[in-house]
């Protein structure tokens, strides 16, 4: 008797349902490539040929690193080492010939919105991006920023303005 082709509850065997799905996910994949990849005309130098500075608020990388310590780390070309390992917050800190930070995650934004604002009484600058933030020297942030995305907050800046940390 010949074998007849494993179907499932649609009638559909389940070799088109997989080379369908395969090619969706392909499909996906190649959409968040694209949109990621998309050009500037800018060059990033004023008319006079200096480098310009980029706004504090423009994220530079063109995705944003997930809310993992160890993924961030990796990102960054660190081996990180945990220090804090709560319900909410974990942080690592990184080691390099470039500088030391401190990278903190969160399980939700509503965490790093209340650590942002304790931090604000103390100032500085921090590169955030979606339920995490990094601590580290001025110059190494912007270098951070080119390499998982973010913004640069300066709670110093804000807390002078009046905005709370919470803005963006």
């Amino acid at each position: 008797m010949p074998h007849q082709p494993q179907r499932g509850r649609t009638g559909r065997t389940l070799g088109a349902r997989t080379a369908r799905g395969a090619a969706l996910a392909g499909g996906l994949a190649l959409l968040t490539l694209a949109t990621a990849c998309g050009g500037d005309e800018d060059d990033g130098s004023t008319d006079d040929g200096r480098a310009r500075t980029p706004a504090v608020s423009a994220p530079s990388a063109g995705v944003v690193a997930p809310a993992k310590v160890e993924v961030i780390a990796a990102l960054t070309g660190c081996k990180v080492k945990i220090r804090t390992d709560a319900d909410e917050l974990r942080e690592g800190v990184c080691h390099t010939t470039g500088g030391d930070y401190l990278i903190t995650t969160f399980p939700a934004e509503k965490y790093k919105l209340t650590w942002l604002d304790s931090a604000a009484i103390y100032g500085g600058r921090y590169l955030v991006g979606p339920q995490w933030a990094i601590s580290a020297k001025p110059k190494m942030l912007e270098f951070l920023r080119t390499k998982v995305g973010g913004v640069v907050r300066d709670l110093d800046a804000e807390r002078t303005a009046g905005a709370g940390p919470g803005t963006p």
